[in-house]
């Protein structure tokens, strides 16, 4: 099967590709960078006064979503049936919702925090995976795109519950593979390092210096060089499935080992 014509005017011929935590950062980018490969995104996350300005300027469908919430998903999932029973076939689905809360360690650890991240990175991207796959079996080329973390790869001080929850969303993801084998789906998982989004800020809760520093003394990645690598791999011929990319700024080596030039 062809990719998605981007020349095309009429929305209804677009394939449809869902894209959660879409209401900024890597999500909303990805929104983007699909649209102009001739997809129409469906946009899910909570925050629905943004999804629609994001809709409107790229010609998609917002819909509210908390991935952390089964009845939420539920009803997105059939508002999404409802618009492939308009016509419309559903060939992709990115699962970006997910975050961090908190550096504590082991010692330290915040059962609330961890249990949060388990609910919004793990059984969030279960729950949206669960509830769609048929519709992409259906549609006879579909795509699971899944961006984890280079936390989902290794660990680092700190960093347990977010490591431990993105290692357990990358198994949950790498296990479709095989359970898809002979299925027209193909699954690809994107782990970036440091991006400069508002990925941060979430985990420090709104703290703007600490969140700064993060990226202080490097050039991060931000969200647009995620979404162009999201948009890569799903206009791959139908044939080619690219399993994991991992992309990470020029001068960050590891989870812990970065090289930040002196400020001033």
């Amino acid at each position: 099967m062809s990719a998605p014509n981007p020349d095309s005017t009429d929305s209804t011929a677009r394939p449809l590709v869902v894209v959660t935590g879409a209401s900024s950062g890597i999500g909303a980018a990805s929104a983007r960078a699909l649209a102009a490969d001739g997809w129409h995104p469906v946009l899910g996350a909570r925050r629905v006064e943004r999804l629609l300005e994001i809709a409107d300027e790229v010609g998609g469908t917002a819909l509210s979503l908390d991935v952390t919430d089964a009845d939420s998903v539920a009803a997105f999932a059939g508002a999404v049936r409802e618009l492939v029973d308009g016509g419309q076939p559903l060939r992709g689905l990115v699962n970006n919702a997910g975050g961090a809360q908190g550096t504590e360690k082991v010692i330290e650890a915040d059962e609330d925090k961890w249990r949060w991240m388990w609910e919004s990175n793990v059984l969030g991207t279960l729950r949206v995976t669960k509830a769609l796959l048929p519709l992409l079996i259906a549609s006879g080329d579909g795509h699971v795109v899944t961006i984890t973390s280079i936390a989902g790869l290794e660990v680092y001080d700190g960093g347990s519950g977010y490591t431990a929850a993105k290692h357990a969303e990358g198994a949950l993801h790498r296990t479709l593979r095989g359970e898809l084998l002979g299925e027209p789906v193909r699954v690809t998982e994107i782990a970036p390092g440091a991006v400069e989004t508002e990925f941060a800020l979430v985990r420090f809760d709104g703290d703007e210096a600490r969140a700064a520093k993060v990226y202080e003394g490097i050039t991060p990645l931000v969200a647009d060089d995620v979404a162009e690598v999201v948009a890569f791999a799903m206009s791959r011929p139908s044939h080619v499935n690219l399993d994991t990319i991992v992309l990470k700024p020029r001068d960050q080596a590891t989870g812990m080992r970065f090289h930040r030039r002196s400020q001033g």
